[in-house]
């Protein structure tokens, strides 16, 4: 099994997933859930996640500051400035780019609420021109703790930058923050909007005038969000925002002057996320560019696209230096929180793509021209991936579908509610009692991106397993926007770029493959009474070493008005893994998250071998 499996994992080019029509209406709304799951502070009346409870409601106190408020990064209970600024950063431009969407599913005021309640932290943050506070809580202490936020007895201190202990990204990604929200409030609430931008240009000066990384100064930030890329990618994403923001021209020619030296026209990158923001400040400037509104800055500008470009087509698979996927097709950079890179990359080449649409252009990669079309169609697979298109036909998003992950590395959801039982979790007894508890968690951490599978589309859904159930506020905030543009199909999309018709390029016609046709499917034959009725279709293919492998979905269906119970399934000519069943001696049973399956529901497996489908037949249950 390990060689088959490691075999698959040189796939080049897999051919994506069968579209499943996803809710994605559905998987936006609960987005939005997760996010109140992860406030801090005093809760709001209209708190949705009955669950939770106030908490930190001393912070900043020690440092003689209101740092009440703002959001857990993750699935612990430390506020840190750097991936929380992010977070803000990216769901303002979400509902910058696709707002319009959100509101005709009627989630545009939750979207709002959402940044507002990181917005109102960061002023809070923000108390003088030239002082940040960036971390609120010690990850060694908390870490040392299993407790829901309700019950804290770990360190709540607050940690700070100013001009003697210098932090230009956290700074610069604070004032990207509050730039790019001020844009969102403009129009509901100006003078809130002035005061964001206002905090903005002193965070942007700050940062410009006192150079230096963030975590040199919260040194406790080094073990769980150091800044390795340095400071230069934010002083330019903060630049490119507040030009958005401001509309003052300074900024614009900061991001002409400085493109060279800040490695804005250098580097060519195949990540995006709270660490590397180059691929985001090139998609922003590529829009000034597209505008036509670049001016004398155009020729730097034209550089900056090219790396834009040069980052889009490596999702494609398309560039020089192309981005890992997985056999399944999922973006893979790292083990950890792989799922971060996948909705970032995901936003970037759904709004790249209106641009160009926009813009009348088309995309040009080292192997040809590529229509914008292609840069959703890839956006799209990797969100349906997420929510369950993949070989193990698992959701990644807590909540969505029948099989998604039940222990998630959580404190607040893995330990019962505050209401439920007041009783005192202690900081080690929380660990006793919940963390190694090997059953689901008692609180439904809805809309929740966990880590996601590994390099081979492997997945475990264990509470330690802290690198793949372990959610983060960042990986839902590029998701959502994507969510939006998805569920509203092409009914349009804010066109913030004129249209200018353009001659199409014509692009050169790539040699023709020899394309393999998958196995004609095997719809079973069942008796006219037969209660459990099975078909099976084939959703993917894909060729390697001469061989071409097959995916291929099943179909369980209760076809009888009762519940079947203890479903035994034999399957026989399988020459591959399988997921979604779980084995048992010579036959399959139910999952493990699934006991039974109701009158008129189905219940889908999947699995990869080389052959025509396997032989599925049903060798025994009962109805109750």
């Amino acid at each position: 099994m390990k060689s088959f499996v490691g075999c698959l994992f040189l796939v080049i080019g897999v051919l994506p997933l069968a579209f499943a029509g996803h809710n994605y209406g559905e998987a936006l709304s609960k987005s939005f859930l997760f996010y109140e799951a992860q406030r801090s502070g005093y809760l709001p009346h209209n708190q949705r996640v009955h669950w939770r409870g106030n908490s930190g409601l001393n912070d900043g106190k020690a440092s003689g500051i209101d740092l009440v408020g703002g959001y857990y990064d993750a699935g612990d209970n430390v506020k840190f400035g750097l991936p929380m600024a992010f977070t803000i950063t990216m769901m303002s431009w979400s509902i910058l780019e696709y707002g319009r969407q959100m509101g005709a599913s009627g989630e545009l005021g939750h979207a709002m609420d959402a940044v507002k309640w990181g917005t109102d932290y960061l002023l809070k943050a923000h108390p003088e021109p030239y002082v940040l506070y960036g971390e609120v809580g010690d990850g060694n202490t908390d870490h040392f703790c299993w407790q829901r936020p309700e019950d804290m007895t770990t360190s709540r201190a607050a940690y700070r930058i100013d001009p003697n202990h210098p932090g230009s990204d956290l700074a610069g990604e604070t004032a990207a923050a509050m730039a790019a929200a001020s844009i969102v409030f403009r129009r509901y609430n100006p003078g809130y909007a002035n005061e964001l931008l206002n905090h903005a240009h002193q965070l942007f000066e700050f940062a410009d005038k006192y150079r230096g990384k963030y975590d040199s100064s919260i040194t406790v930030a080094q073990k769980y969000y150091r800044s390795v890329s340095g400071y230069a990618d934010e002083l330019l994403w903060a630049a490119a925002w507040l030009y958005k923001a401001s509309n003052n021209q300074f900024y614009m020619n900061y991001l002409g002057r400085n493109g060279d030296a800040l490695g804005g026209t250098g580097w060519s990158m195949t990540e995006f996320g709270w660490d590397v923001k180059y691929a985001g400040v090139q998609t922003l400037v590529s829009q000034i560019l597209m505008s036509g509104k670049a001016g004398h800055n155009t020729l730097v500008f034209e550089r900056y696209q090219q790396k834009a470009e040069n980052f889009m087509c490596s999702c494609l698979g398309k560039g020089n230096r192309n981005a890992q996927k997985t056999p399944g097709g999922l973006i893979f950079r790292q083990r950890w929180n792989n799922m971060q890179f996948v909705t970032s990359a995901s936003f970037l080449a759904s709004v790249y793509s209106d641009y160009l649409t926009s813009a009348g252009k088309y995309l040009k990669c080292s192997s040809g021209y590529v229509s914008p079309n292609e840069l959703l169609s890839f956006a799209k697979s990797q969100v349906d991936y997420i929510l369950g298109d993949n070989p193990r036909a698992t959701s990644y998003m807590v909540g969505y579908g029948s099989n998604y992950p039940r222990q998630v590395h959580h404190r607040g959801s893995s330990i019962v509610s505050i209401k439920v039982n007041p009783t005192f979790v202690t900081c080690r007894g929380g660990y006793a009692t919940w963390y190694s508890r090997k059953a689901s968690d008692p609180n439904l951490l809805t809309g929740a991106i966990v880590g996601g599978p590994d390099a081979y589309d492997n997945f475990a859904d264990e509470r330690d397993n802290y690198e793949q159930t372990e959610p983060a506020t960042y990986n839902n905030a590029p998701l959502i926007g994507v969510l939006a543009r998805l569920h509203a199909g092409h009914s349009g999309y804010n066109q913030l770029l004129p249209v200018v018709p353009a001659p199409k390029p014509v692009p050169k016609p790539a040699p023709r493959g020899k394309v393999t046709p998958a196995p004609r499917p095997r719809v079973l034959p069942v008796p006219a009474n037969a209660h459990v009725a099975i078909q099976q279709r084939a959703t993917s293919s894909w060729a390697l070493n001469g061989k071409t492998y097959y995916r291929y979905s099943a179909i369980v269906t209760n076809k009888s008005a009762k519940t079947v119970k203890n479903l035994k399934l034999a399957i026989s000519k399988l020459y591959g893994p399988l997921w979604g069943l779980t084995k048992y001696g010579d036959s399959f049973i139910f999952p493990a998250w699934q006991n039974s399956l109701p009158a008129g529901k189905s219940l889908e497996f999947v699995y990869i071998h080389t052959a025509s489908p396997a032989i599925v037949s049903v060798s025994s249950y009962t109805l109750v």
